[in-house]
């Protein structure tokens, strides 16, 4: 199972594995609240797609395309992330940003879930 969730908000145990999946580290917060399992940066938009999105709304649908597109190459980081949901049972992606429902943990959960035959990524 992934599942999506705010670094902020209490970690539970019914979280799993949880994965940091901003590129910046949260404001405020120490490595001992967050609680976080893996930090994989290298799976977030580039700085570039995250400074154009600026978590516009109205951008939404492009930004998942661009996001999908960078991540075909970094399927080996997907793949990681599959297996930490195999090997755990549950997956958990957390985001730093207000908007819960505009994030790039809600884009790549998305991704992910569509399990890695449909996924774009280039290694497999």
């Amino acid at each position: 199972m992934i599942k999506v969730k705010r670094v902020y908000d209490s970690p539970e145990p019914s979280d799993g594995f949880r994965i940091l999946v901003d590129r910046l580290w949260p404001r405020g917060l120490s490595k001992e609240q967050a609680k976080v399992d893996l930090w994989l940066r290298e799976v977030a938009p580039s700085d570039e797609l995250r400074k154009w999105f600026a978590h516009d709304p109205s951008k939404w649908g492009d930004f998942q395309k661009r996001y999908t597109e960078e991540l075909q190459t970094k399927g080996e980081l997907l793949h990681k992330i599959w297996e930490s949901e195999r090997g755990k049972g549950t997956v958990t992606l957390l985001y730093s940003t207000k908007d819960e429902t505009h994030n790039n943990a809600a884009a790549l959960g998305n991704i992910l879930r569509s399990g890695p035959a449909k996924c774009l990524c280039a290694a497999r």
